[in-house]
């Protein structure tokens, strides 16, 4: 999380060129939508089993992340492609994903119609309702996604489970809140069972590059953006009064979507 939000620090303050961060996890870890409340979830669960908790610079619901291809994307809103507001940058980053699920023989579409009320503060679990813009494969959530917007940059991040720790999200969510999740969302691998998850991570970077007309160059985090997102880390994301204690959301928010992806992850 550290990271992701010292990209798009960077990105917002000089100005650099978009960075798209697509990344796994090393081991099971919980993070929390920025304004969500974390007593919604077994908190004591998760520490009697190491599974650490963050919480996310994006809005949404909690997502247990493991098996799953993470992403990240930071970009300025000032200019094209991003410079026609919210929905409509999520838009152009699901036709992305929709091309690289048609790539490997997944038929998959993205949601037209924004979900409120009820439907989306009804449960603590991100994968149990989709919004706008996020994929459906068969009618379930494959994709779930979050952004933060200020006035000139976003970050989107997202999560592509490609299984589900069931016994992790029964403890942490409850039984109840398992079995409406299994049926409103699907991993890629119960759809793609012979799924290459590298092949995946490089068909999704080219769908990236295929859907915006760009070229993606291949980098290591700068010093600079190390830098900062150790200090991030120190400051913020190591820190309970961030993790645990429910944010305050601003008075014009720039939040959006169902999930939306670290404590513990592989670059």
């Amino acid at each position: 999380m550290a990271l992701d939000e010292a990209i798009a620090s960077l990105v917002k303050k000089d100005g650099i060129r978009p960075a798209l961060r697509l990344y796994g996890w090393d081991g099971p870890s919980l993070s929390l939508g920025c304004f969500q409340d974390a007593a919604d979830l077994d908190i004591a669960y998760c520490r009697a089993r190491h599974i650490p908790i963050v919480r996310r610079p994006t809005g949404g619901r909690a997502i247990l992340h493991g098996d799953e291809l993470t992403y990240s994307l930071s970009a300025r809103t000032d200019c094209k492609p991003f410079s026609g507001g919210l929905l409509d940058s999520y838009r152009r980053i699901s036709s992305a994903f929709s091309l690289a699920f048609r790539k490997i023989g997944v038929v998959a579409e993205a949601k037209g119609e924004r979900e409120r009320g009820r439907v989306l503060a009804g449960s603590p679990l991100c994968f149990q309702s989709s919004s706008y813009g996020e994929i459906l494969v068969n009618r379930k959530k494959v994709v779930g996604s979050a952004q933060k917007r200020w006035n000139d940059c976003l970050l989107q991040q997202g999560s592509i489970p490609y299984s589900y720790d069931e016994e992790a999200v029964r403890g942490i969510f409850g039984a109840e809140k398992f079995t409406a999740l299994r049926d409103c969302t699907v991993g890629l691998k119960e759809v793609v069972p012979d799924l290459d998850e590298e092949e995946f991570r490089q068909i999704v970077a080219a769908c990236f590059e295929e859907a915006f007309g760009v070229s993606l160059s291949p980098a290591l985090p700068s010093p600079e953006e190390l830098a900062l997102a150790e200090e991030l880390e120190r400051e913020k994301y190591l820190q309970d009064h961030w993790n645990l204690q429910r944010q305050s959301r601003p008075s014009r928010q720039g939040e959006a979507g169902s999930f939306l992806s670290p404590s513990r992850n592989n670059s």
